[in-house]
């Protein structure tokens, strides 16, 4: 698999794992705790080449994501849901630990922000699919999220998740269709 863009992660290990199934260039930040050099180097790769945050479905890696879309804007993101970053042996969380197909899958699925035209979300419609305030909510929005490609979401996350990644009404309706029909199965 051909990236042009270099992809950031947060350590050595998901370099090793990124490099694997992709080839792909890194950039680690070492964790959640990003320097001014780091974010220095992370934007003179979005002006050479674009960036792709692909960091792991923690609090850690949302914050990370966080620093880096405020410091720089345009960058692509890349997500896997937990399911898919679980260590065999159950005791650890992390892109290091996902297979190669997961990894290029996530890759090919990224969301470029700059691109897509701006979208509004009424909290109504969350409430009337059930991705919040019912009792199924959080099922919905986890598989919701995956199909979507866009890391798993709390409620409270999920509007502005959806308007970030400009996902519109005719997506999320198809979406929400595929959740209604795997219930009735």
């Amino acid at each position: 698999m051909n990236v042009k863009e270099i992809v950031i992660v947060e350590g050595k290990s998901d370099t090793i794992a990124v490099q694997r199934a992709t080839g792909a260039d890194t950039i680690e930040t070492n964790g959640s705790a990003i320097d001014e050099n780091t974010l220095r180097r992370i934007r003179h790769a979005q002006e050479k080449r674009g960036v792709i945050v692909f960091t792991d479905p923690d609090y850690p890696g949302r914050r990370i994501r966080a620093i880096i879309e405020e410091h720089i804007p345009g960058v692509k993101h890349a997500f896997l849901n937990k399911q898919q970053t679980i260590a065999k042996n159950g005791k650890g969380l992390g892109i290091e630990h996902a297979d190669d197909e997961a990894i290029r899958e996530a890759l090919r699925a990224v969301y470029t922000v700059d691109t897509l035209p701006a979208v509004i979300i009424k909290p109504a419609d969350l409430i009337a699919a059930r991705l919040i305030g019912h009792p199924d909510a959080k099922r919905r929005r986890d598989r919701l999220s995956e199909i979507l490609q866009i890391g798993q979401v709390n409620g409270k996350g999920l509007k502005k998740r959806l308007e970030m990644f400009r996902i519109g009404y005719d997506k999320l309706e198809e979406v929400i269709r595929v959740l209604d029909e795997e219930e009735l199965i």
